[in-house]
């Protein structure tokens, strides 16, 4: 599929996904949280997809926010609808995928694209990545998602003064504050995305998809983080992941899981 706004490319059981507006800053208007639902999800459903990765093209921004243009005459009610659309579409079903995704922070991550880079499973960010929610100096709160990620992220006062402040972090602040797990240069951020990607490849696909629904639920209002654990852990008995990888390590191999 051939988009406008987004580039995607696939290698090694990896399809990365690259917001491709430079001059824009590779801002998410309307079009590219669009594109970007319909990139993850083809991704998602291609099996010989183990991984996939999102960053930005050029080397001074992963998303420097939303377009403002799109959204600066709204009403109370559009406003609303902006917010639940874009979550439903983009944010909380990229958080929610059954694939992991890694975000690939390649310099400034703020405001929607903070809340991008959250909805990803984990993060790895450049060495002169700034990360930011500075949307209250706009007159506005995040409204998808970084009032409650970012507390889950960072702790609730973290939270409360990167929001309330508008300011942002450098790479070294978000890997202290375990907003990043790792820190890398520019050259060598995607190769590093990579490599974490290939340990997690070494796994069983099922078996990772229902540990990300378990760690989800831990999350989720009025769910049982523990109930679903005990579920999820149940169902992997019935898989063929699990009899292969039983089988390998009592026969003193390495597995080859079949991903069913």
């Amino acid at each position: 599929m051939s988009y406008n706004n987004i580039l995607t490319s696939f290698s090694n059981g990896i399809t990365t996904i690259t917001i491709n507006r430079p001059s824009k800053l590779n801002a998410l208007n309307s079009e590219t949280i669009q594109e970007l639902h319909e990139a993850f999800k083809e991704a998602d459903e291609n099996h010989d997809t183990k991984i996939i990765i999102i960053t930005g093209s050029g080397e001074k921004a992963f998303v420097a926010g939303a377009d403002i243009s799109e959204f600066a005459n709204f009403s109370v009610e559009e406003g609303g609808r902006l917010a639940a659309e874009g979550q439903a579409k983009l944010f909380d079903f990229v958080a929610n995928l059954s694939t992991p995704v890694i975000a690939a922070v390649n310099g400034f991550a703020l405001g929607g694209g903070l809340e991008l880079a959250m909805a990803a499973h984990f993060r790895v960010a450049s060495d002169n990545a700034k990360l930011g929610l500075p949307e209250v100096s706009l007159g506005v709160i995040p409204g998808y998602g970084g009032t409650q990620r970012l507390p889950q992220l960072v702790g609730k006062g973290r939270a409360m003064e990167m929001i309330m402040t508008a300011g942002m972090i450098d790479a070294s602040q978000a890997l202290q504050s375990g907003l990043v797990n790792h820190v890398a240069t520019q050259e060598e951020l995607i190769p590093l995305a990579e490599k974490i990607a290939s340990k997690i490849m070494r796994n069983s696909p099922v078996a990772i998809s229902a540990a990300i629904s378990a760690i989800n639920a831990g999350f989720e209002d009025g769910v049982n983080g523990f109930e679903s654990e005990i579920s999820q852990f149940g169902n992997c008995f019935g898989t063929e992941d699990f009899t292969e990888g039983t089988q390998a390590f009592l026969n003193k191999r390495k597995p080859v899981f079949p991903g069913k």
